[in-house]
């Protein structure tokens, strides 16, 4: 089925208009009194967690949550807060799911211990396999068993 050629010019335009849509994304600007700031700010929305999204950090996130964040984080450096007090807001706020690095304590020794004692629990239980596997002694062949098996090694061996 062959499309009228003003349809042609028509999908052009749906195509350009979808691969467009990219450039109406926002683009966050935000002016700095000196270059540690920014270098600060990049560093902090790069360790920060968007809370919304899925393992995203809130520098790379589009989600309104993380442009939110941003602005908070923007807007405590230029107010002379420390890296340690705009962290510690934010996981008072958002609590320790916010930090790729959460701290180590109670709350979170599961996250921290859990892979070892995952991969303890796996080492033991492998062991304790291959150790019954290994007492287990070989069954026995029956009389027929044990003839079938005599005959079908002649026959190879005679094939041989």
């Amino acid at each position: 089925m062959k499309l009228p050629s003003h349809y042609h010019s028509g999908l052009w335009l749906v195509a350009l208009l979808w691969l467009a849509t990219p450039v109406f994304a926002a683009i966050d600007a935000y002016k700095f009194q000196n270059p540690a700031q920014e270098q600060r700010f990049r560093a902090l929305t790069a360790e920060l967690r968007c809370p919304k999204c899925q393992n995203q950090n809130i520098a790379d996130s589009n989600a309104p949550l993380s442009q939110d964040l941003r602005q908070r984080v923007y807007e405590m450096i230029l107010a002379g807060h420390s890296d340690q007090e705009i962290e510690a807001f934010m996981i008072t706020r958002y609590g320790d799911f916010i930090t790729y690095r959460p701290p180590f304590k109670p709350a979170t020794w599961i996250l921290w211990l859990g892979p070892f004692a995952f991969l303890l629990l796996a080492a033991l239980g492998v062991g304790l396999w291959l150790r019954r596997r290994g007492r287990q002694a070989a069954p026995e062949l029956s009389d027929a068993e044990r003839r079938r098996l005599t005959d079908l090694l002649t026959r190879r061996e005679d094939r041989l």
